[in-house]
This record gives C-alpha cells, structure tokens and sequence, in this order.
C-alpha cells in the first residue's frame, strides 16, 4: 500500500524512551521527518540513525522534527539510543499499528520474524499532510537523505 502524497498523514500515538505518549497531531506547525526502521542494534539501523545523528543540525535548520519508529520496546530503544547517543526521540510501534497505517509493515522479515517495518522515511509538513514517502524493500539499503532534506527545504 503507497501512502498518497499530499493527503493527510496518518496520526498515531507511541510511546518514546521516556515512556511519554508522542503523538504525530501534537507536533502540527512543525515539520516532521519519520525514519521506520526494522531493529535496534542491528547493523543498517545503527548505521542510518548514527548518520540522522551527524547531521541532525542540518534537520535543526529545516525546523524538523525527528523521529525514529520501530517495533522494538521502549527499554530497547532507551538503551539503543543512549549507547549511540541519538539526539531525537525513538519511538515504539510494539503493537505495529504505525507501520501499518503508513504501508511499511514487513510480513516476513530475517529470521522468519513476523512483522517488523521496512526501512521508511515520511516528510509530514506543518499542516499535517504527506510530502514525501520512500519505503524501501530491501533492508540493507539506507533512504535518500539528499532527497529528504530537499522535500523539507522546500516546505
């Protein structure tokens, strides 16, 4: 399922690392950047936040809001973010109804594990609606970062 661009976005409420509800709603008059990642800890993940991380003045500039969102726990995901030191918030899609409602739930993952996101990046701008969406299909390979600070410079 491909999100439409220019449509509202799917509002969701998760839970961050501080085990504070964060919904997407609370966050209009601000854009927002939403990285669906598959795990914590593994290799492409801790690769893509590490590198939001070392640019993360750059999403600052844009007036960005970052969030990371996996299936992982919040104690997972508290202990992920304070070892790679992560500057936003990580959010938990336990129960994978984000990932669902933004098309990037993964059926069958590594492993044989069920339901885990596809690596996804959304652009919500201020008023809520949908800018940009790239679900990738292969897990290995990172979102185009150029494209996504271009989508939030143009907002």
């Amino acid at each position: 399922m491909s999100l439409p661009l220019n449509q509202k976005a799917p509002d969701f409420k998760l839970f961050n690392t501080s085990k504070q509800e964060v919904s997407l709603s609370e966050n209009k008059g601000k854009n927002v950047l939403l990285l669906f990642f598959p795990l914590a800890f593994s290799g492409t993940c801790t690769k893509e936040l590490c590198s939001v991380r070392d640019s993360f003045a750059v999403y600052g500039s844009l007036n960005a809001v970052v969030y990371g969102i996996s299936i992982d726990s919040v104690f997972s995901l508290a202990k992920f973010k304070e070892e790679q030191h992560l500057g936003f918030e990580l959010l938990s899609d336990f129960n994978k109804e984000a990932a669902a409602s933004y098309g990037c739930l993964n059926e069958l993952f590594i492993l044989g594990m069920k339901g885990v996101a596809k690596r996804s990046a959304f652009v919500i701008d201020k008023e809520g609606l949908l800018k940009y969406a790239e679900v990738l299909e292969v897990a290995s390979e990172l979102p185009n970062f150029e494209a996504i600070q271009n989508c939030l410079k143009g907002l």
